[in-house]
């Protein structure tokens, strides 16, 4: 028997499969609020269009799009892309979306907002991914991000769970520190909260997959989450 209904808060672990989330504004809000960013928002369809100060670089966030790659980051000259699908956890997507004002020289909110000076073999051995030429893949084999110098799409991260389009790409001249932030937030074992009705129907039956409750008599869900994390290991040893 289910023990949750779709609106109650549940934490989720490995990030990868904890689906997309609802924290939207956790994306785009900081830089309207922040940093004063242009923006025009169509109310009926939810679309999002929004510029930097400069006019060099633009966020689309499109929740219709037919082929799902509803979040798509663009920058003039030189010209590169960041697309992310509907299935990327939103706190990744934050992670890079919030580090784009200092790419471009606004080192405002930098203590707030951080960008990681590890590399990316650095990062997988911290969290525990593998590491075989240009791919990195997770601890349960699910999760691959896919680095292809030379071709047009650089970057590329997949998961077997989503067979119809990449977590995110990165196009060749792509700064790598947003890829490096990505790989970062979407990487850590530290849990995703979601709504578990909106939590991967996959995702819910996968044994690789932890969800626990957030339970209102709890001062820290996280910790809660994580000391099962460390109890399930100890079992499956």
């Amino acid at each position: 028997m289910n023990p949750y209904m779709p609106d109650d808060r549940v934490m989720v672990s490995p990030r990868y499969m904890a689906g997309a989330g609802d924290r939207i504004a956790d994306v785009i809000g900081p830089l309207i609020h922040l940093f004063g960013w242009r923006h025009e928002h169509d109310a009926d369809t939810g679309h999002i269009k929004i510029d930097s100060p400069g006019a060099d670089l633009f966020l689309d966030f499109n929740p219709l799009h037919p082929l799902g790659r509803w979040i798509t980051v663009a920058h003039h000259e030189p010209f590169w892309e960041v697309m992310f699908s509907r299935d990327a956890p939103l706190e990744a997507v934050a992670a890079v979306t919030q580090a784009l004002p200092q790419l471009l020289g606004d080192a405002r909110h930098a203590d707030r907002i951080p960008i990681t000076d590890l590399n990316l073999d650095q990062l997988a051995a911290l969290h525990d991914w593998s590491a075989d030429g240009d791919v990195l893949t997770s601890p349960d084999l699910y999760c691959r991000l896919h680095h292809t110098p030379g071709e047009d799409i650089s970057w590329r991260v997949e998961h077997a769970y989503c067979e119809d389009a990449p977590l995110a790409t990165f196009t060749q001249d792509a700064p790598e520190a947003l890829v490096r932030n990505f790989f970062d937030a979407l990487a850590t074992p530290v849990a995703a909260e979601r709504a578990y009705g909106d939590v991967p129907t996959i995702t819910r039956h996968a044994n690789s997959a932890l969800i626990t409750p957030v339970r209102r008599t709890s001062a820290n869900p996280r910790l809660d989450h994580a000391l099962a994390q460390l109890d399930r290991a100890a079992r499956r040893r």
